[in-house]
């Protein structure tokens, strides 16, 4: 059986700050929370033999790999398809002003200068479609929690991808399947085509 353990990245300074972040390039490290979190995360997953460790272009996706996986010999790579969601102009922005934007635009809207969330999701399902398509048999993805309360809720063919699962703990281990997988890459597709 095909493994692949989907965890969100640990705590942020960030996360802390209740700032927005879709641009890769802005700092926002693990707290010291987000430390031990990762730790935990490590304990969690020591049982399992890991292949590879995808992770995000954000640096705290790859703080937490590097946390939870020390000590191991696991290669890692970068996945850009699996970044947060393009903000655009609300980069730097708080989370409330962030929710206040969606609340009044629909899911094909775009953040100014950025992606809509159709966009993003279209983004996931590439990616995850991506991870199938790889030779190894376990899988660990470190990523954002956008895409993976959306791999979540199309894993349980939801109408919505922001339910019924919509708080995603930091840096928890998430466990699919590749028959899962498969229907979340099928569910994504399904939900945003012609969006």
């Amino acid at each position: 059986m095909r493994l692949f353990v989907i965890s969100r990245h640990g705590e942020s300074t960030l996360n802390v700050e209740g700032v927005i972040n879709g641009d890769p390039a802005r700092p926002a490290p693990l707290t010291e929370n987000g430390r031990k979190a990762a730790e935990r995360l490590g304990a969690q997953l020591a049982p399992l033999q890991l292949d590879l460790c995808v992770h995000t272009r954000f640096p705290r996706t790859k703080e937490t790999a590097e946390i939870a996986l020390k000590g191991r010999d696991v290669r890692f790579v970068t996945e850009p398809l699996l970044d947060d969601v393009d903000v655009g102009d609300l980069e730097g922005d708080t989370l409330d002003a962030y929710r206040d934007w969606k609340d009044a635009h629909t899911r094909h809207d775009r953040f100014p200068g950025g992606e809509s969330l159709d966009d993003a999701a279209r983004r996931y399902g590439r990616a995850f479609r991506s991870l199938l398509e790889r030779p190894e048999r376990a899988i660990l993805v470190i990523c954002h929690e956008i895409p993976l309360r959306y791999a979540l809720n199309a894993a349980a063919r939801s109408t919505d991808l922001d339910g019924p699962i919509h708080l995603v703990a930091n840096a928890t281990p998430y466990l699919f399947d590749e028959a899962a997988l498969h229907r979340v890459v099928e569910h994504l597709d399904s939900l945003v085509r012609g969006n």
